[in-house]
């Protein structure tokens, strides 16, 4: 008899829901905050489309990582077609997980003198 398999980690996150989840970390955002979040964070190296966006957060809605809020802005600052999220527990969870991933990745390749730091080696 075979013992059983260690759990599995969790498969990675596409680059577009944790850059979902990164931006929701500091709080509730619509759409296209989330897009402006993205595109700011990344000096305009990745600028989500609204079929990655908005893919990404039906996906996220459907497993539980973000949550649609009910509470609104301000009407007079507000557009009533917007809709507001917010990052769950189990979506911190993952964007923590992913974020310990990379970061396991990032040993390696600096182990391996992949790091742009070693590049001029």
């Amino acid at each position: 008899m075979t013992p059983p398999s260690p759990p599995s980690s969790p498969a990675p996150l596409p680059t577009a829901e944790f850059q979902v989840l990164l931006a929701l970390l500091d709080g509730e955002r619509h759409g296209h905050g989330i897009k402006r979040d993205v595109a700011g964070r990344t000096a305009g190296k990745v600028v989500m489309g609204p079929g990655t966006l908005y893919g990404a957060i039906k996906r996220m809605l459907q497993r539980g990582l973000i949550e649609e809020t009910v509470e609104r802005p301000d009407p007079e600052m507000d557009d009533e077609r917007r809709r507001y999220y917010r990052i769950t527990p189990a979506g911190r969870e993952a964007a923590l997980l992913e974020a310990e991933r990379m970061e396991q990745l990032l040993a390696i390749a600096r182990a391996k003198r992949l790091t742009p730091t070693w590049k001029s080696a």
